[in-house]
């Protein structure tokens, strides 16, 4: 089965949105939860997206990606009418929504994705939303509108002062930690570097913080063990017993390394798809 795009949208220069027919998806889906999507069924890479939104009514499904590599880059070139041959999920844990109180969002780059739907939940449920939302600069800043809609008190930085307030996002957090109250619970979601710094931030106060990591993935059941992590000095599966983890417990360091394991392969695939491949292979 496959799923078509209904509309897509630019968010910035390589932040795209687009909302996908899937209709058992949007059905069963829960904030926290992500799909994993190949593009075609001829050995297409299978990579993991948050599932930013759903409408079951119309059986839709809401994805936003960052152009970084050749399947990314391939699914920016894809417009409305245009089909993804395969969509699984929803995978992972939802996120557990309860009443805490204060909550303070922190969100960076590409990570306000994920971010926006647990956000929303919580404001529902009924707690204040704090939202520290941050990127490089205002143009890649994303979903700005929707976290001043669901936010009690908003915060925006960027690194190069261009917009909003110029810092990076654990210097509010770590003013926000020192209130009296402080925040009874904090969500941080983006770059794995900025989700282990707002953790030894939070930690510092004693504020519990729940992180959701965008691992490498294969199957997203397990068996590939592509996305193992250390979690408490034990080994855990962030597609089974995640995304979500309490921030304080995630070696971050080792998780960093394995990112970084097929980086310059990424790079040289990007590159390959933007000169255009050969379709006789010689260009092998």
């Amino acid at each position: 089965m496959s799923h078509k795009i209904v509309s897509k949208k630019q968010l910035s220069e390589d932040v795209f949105t687009a909302e996908i027919e899937a209709p058992l998806v949007a059905r069963a889906r829960q904030p926290g939860q992500f799909v994993i999507i190949s593009l075609n069924n001829d050995y297409a890479e299978r990579i993991p997206l948050t599932i930013a939104g759903a409408d079951p009514q119309k059986g839709t499904i809401s994805l936003i990606w960052q152009r970084v590599g050749k399947t990314t880059a391939e699914m920016a070139q894809l417009q409305p009418g245009d089909e993804i041959a395969n969509v699984a999920g929803p995978l992972g844990n939802p996120t557990d929504i309860e009443l805490f109180g204060t909550v303070v969002c922190v969100g960076g780059g590409i990570g306000l994705a994920p971010l926006l739907p647990i956000a929303e939940a919580l404001k529902a449920r009924g707690n204040t939303i704090i939202s520290i939302i941050g990127a490089r600069n205002k143009e890649l800043l994303i979903l700005e509108e929707e976290f001043t809609r669901i936010s009690d008190e908003l915060i925006i930085t960027t690194d190069d002062g261009s917009y909003g307030r110029k810092a990076l996002v654990t210097e509010p957090l770590k003013e926000i930690c020192q209130r009296d109250p402080k925040p009874n619970q904090a969500f941080a979601i983006g770059p794995a570097i900025m989700m282990k710094f707002c953790c030894k931030v939070t930690k510092e106060f004693e504020v519990p913080t729940q992180v959701s990591l965008n691992t490498i993935m294969i199957d997203g059941t397990g068996m590939c063990g592509g996305c193992r992590i250390e979690y408490a000095g034990q080994p855990k599966f962030v597609c089974v017993d995640g995304p979500e983890f309490d921030g304080h417990k995630v070696n971050f360091d080792l998780m960093m390394k394995r990112l970084n394991a097929y980086q310059d392969m990424e790079k040289k695939e990007y590159e390959r798809f933007k000169k255009g491949k050969c379709k006789l292979g010689l260009d092998q």
